[in-house]
């Protein structure tokens, strides 16, 4: 982990010196950027939920009341939490990505160059759904861990999560 920090701090003063030095890059580097960071935090999500799902299947799977399992009751629910914000930050990268789209195609309108391929965009709202929905059924699956006032918030939260993406 340390030498992942260290290089990518080296890789972000060298991207400073070229920001630097030519006021931009190309809009495509800006795009491979983008699309990096996506898939980070998606497969960041999906460890999460896997994690999530060995938890609920190791621990939970021997009985959350004896004392070999003491753990699983309060790592689950910050699991969970800490999955569902990750959620809400990919959520907001494909937002993001959906608003550049459309301004896009405004500019399309007066003249600029316009890429009609919307299959990137659907490919990146599939895999967040498909995330989503798992999350959701571990979430449902764990209610009893989560407890009764912090479940309807969560649920709430993943309303949002997903009335916000159809929406736009």
């Amino acid at each position: 982990l340390r030498l992942v920090a260290v290089l990518r701090a080296v890789l972000e003063g060298e991207k400073a010196a070229v920001l630097k030095r030519d006021h931009h890059l190309p809009l495509s580097f800006h795009r491979r950027q983008e699309e990096l960071k996506f898939s980070v935090g998606l497969q960041r999500l999906q460890h999460r939920v896997r994690e999530i799902q060995a938890l609920q299947d190791g621990p939970a799977g021997e009985g959350l009341g004896r004392d070999g399992a003491g753990a699983a009751p309060q790592e689950l629910p910050t699991l969970i939490l800490e999955a569902m914000k990750e959620l809400e930050a990919v959520k907001q990268q494909v937002l993001k990505r959906i608003q550049i789209w459309k301004r896009q195609q405004q500019l399309a309108g007066n003249g600029a160059v316009f890429e009609e391929n919307l299959a990137p965009l659907q490919k990146r709202c599939e895999d967040l759904v498909e995330v989503y929905f798992q999350l959701q059924q571990q979430a449902m699956a764990a209610s009893a861990e989560l407890g009764p006032e912090l479940l309807p918030r969560l649920l709430e939260r993943f309303s949002e999560v997903l009335s916000s993406l159809v929406k736009r």
